[in-house]
């Protein structure tokens, strides 16, 4: 890798053109191709969109291990990239994605998106293409106003999940909503220490449409060890010491499969099962922290 031989201010310039330009390349070729589809809807079309969406996941591996090349990836099960998983993860960075589409072991891995980033360059266009649903939030405000809104998401959702039956997929949630900083973190109140609280609906709402083809849910836990808080310049200055990913294949339960926006029961149970998870992530963080040489940062909590 690079940042074996390169100081910080030269590395970084070509990490982020060989980024970038990985972007810019593959979203142009899969927005053309999705353009295609749309024209030709058939399975050729789909296979090959999918061919050039795995050459933009190899392109981000190239690029991040540039800058680091020590990928700790410990997967508890078995993995079958003809399967169709979802998968749940912490999220601190959008180095996250890059990660998580770069590790080459998972069925083309697509992601819930936010609704801004649909109107960036390559991105949005080859996201369109790739069927990837846009999420966007409103405040409970709009909807007591409009009713209406509150639906906007489910049906996004279900609507995507309904394209993900045709090929192979992961689907990648990251649970939490947003990224993981200290603000963050203090101003939920979080019961977590290195997590935000987990928003249920987008899994839910992805269980409920694709359940029964489901082959199982990855619970997955990311942790980078680097020299500061700034997870992205650590990567492109060369400072990232180790990425490491933990996998948990584990079967998809038949109590995790219901009506989540008209049953409150079931809404409640499912919330309580994914808190159970999300503690036993915390645990998990926390231990795969214990490798680093750094110092760990620990929000603080208002009482």
């Amino acid at each position: 890798m690079l940042a074996r031989f390169l100081p910080g201010v030269l590395l970084a310039p070509i990490v982020f053109t060989v980024l970038v330009g990985n972007v810019v390349l593959w979203g142009a070729i899969v927005f053309l191709l999705g353009l295609l589809k749309i024209v030709l809807p058939i399975q050729l079309i789909r296979d090959v969109l999918h061919l050039a969406y795995k050459g933009w996941c190899k392109g981000n591996y190239f690029g991040v291990w540039l800058a680091c090349d020590n990928w700790q990836v410990d997967v508890e099960g078995e993995l079958d990239e003809s399967a169709w998983y979802l998968l749940i993860s912490n999220h601190q960075s959008w180095l996250d994605i890059m990660v998580l589409s770069g590790l080459g072991r998972l069925p083309a891995p697509k992601f819930f998106l936010k609704d801004e980033l649909k109107w960036v360059p390559f991105v949005g266009a080859g996201a369109w293409a790739m069927d990837m649903p846009f999420m966007k939030r409103v405040s409970k405000a709009k909807v007591a106003k409009n009713p209406k809104l509150k639906g906007m998401d489910v049906e996004r959702t279900k609507r995507a999940c309904r394209h993900f039956r045709l090929n192979p997929t992961t689907i990648i949630n990251f649970v939490e909503g947003s990224r993981f900083t200290s603000e963050k973190h203090q101003k939920q109140r979080s019961p977590f220490k290195h997590l935000l609280k987990p928003k249920a609906g987008g899994i839910a709402f992805a269980l409920e449409v694709l359940g029964e083809k489901m082959d199982g849910l990855l619970n997955t836990s990311i942790v980078y060890h680097g020299t500061s808080e700034t997870i992205c310049k650590d990567m492109l200055f060369g400072k990232l010491s180790k990425i490491h990913v933990d996998i948990k294949v584990q079967s998809i339960s038949p109590d995790l499969l219901g009506n989540y926006q008209h049953d409150r029961e079931f809404r409640v149970e499912f919330q309580q099962k994914l808190n159970d998870i999300w503690q036993n992530k915390d645990v998990q963080i926390a231990l795969m922290q214990e490798n680093s040489e750094l110092p760990k940062v620990t929000p603080a909590h208002s009482n």
